[in-house]
């Protein structure tokens, strides 16, 4: 017998969505307390999630890409994509549910994200990440990036209070994939 393998689905219809929005929650809801725990920062979850899904700009064709990951039934990863400038995108809400760890998906979600960004013809793709995940930037590594400064307008920065910039970019590594 044939083990299943991760499949790619694109972010598209209602059953998409309601999983995407469950991933993401789950996803940020665990950044949330990382943040809170390691660095005393605090975010609004719901706006976030109300943008990533309901800004058809921000993941969603042509300008950016949207993914869940499907294993054995169940929906265990997302992944995005979106476009910073013309020449440059940025991957967003990686998250691989503990039980689907060690299957691939991380790593299917990153280079399908790195072809679509090739295909948007972007130059640079760039990321930020909370220092605390190391596992996470062992796979951008892998496949790449490298750390960089800090770029402008963090993604965080509509969703946390102007105070908390500064200690933000402290608690994040930058990084970035010259395509």
């Amino acid at each position: 017998m044939r083990a299943e393998k991760p499949v790619l689905v694109a972010v598209g219809d209602v059953e998409t969505l309601a999983a995407a929005e469950s991933l993401i929650r789950e996803y940020l809801q665990f950044i949330a307390e990382t943040a809170r725990s390691h660095y005393q920062l605090r975010f609004d979850i719901e706006a976030m999630i109300a943008s990533d899904l309901r800004d058809e700009s921000k993941f969603y064709p042509p300008s950016g890409r949207f993914y869940l990951v499907r294993y054995a039934g169940d929906y265990v990863g997302v992944g995005c994509l979106k476009r910073l400038v013309a020449s440059v995108a940025e991957i967003q809400r990686m998250y691989v549910r503990d039980a689907a760890r060690g299957l691939g998906v991380g790593r299917l979600l990153v280079e399908q994200l790195l072809d679509d960004a090739r295909d948007m013809q972007c130059r640079a793709v760039r990321l930020e990440s909370l220092r605390a995940l190391g596992a996470a930037h062992a796979l951008y590594r892998s496949v790449g990036f490298v750390e960089i400064a800090s770029y402008a307008d963090n993604s965080m920065k509509k969703y946390q209070s102007p105070e908390a910039t500064e200690s933000y970019r402290a608690s994040v590594l930058f990084m970035e994939l010259v395509l």
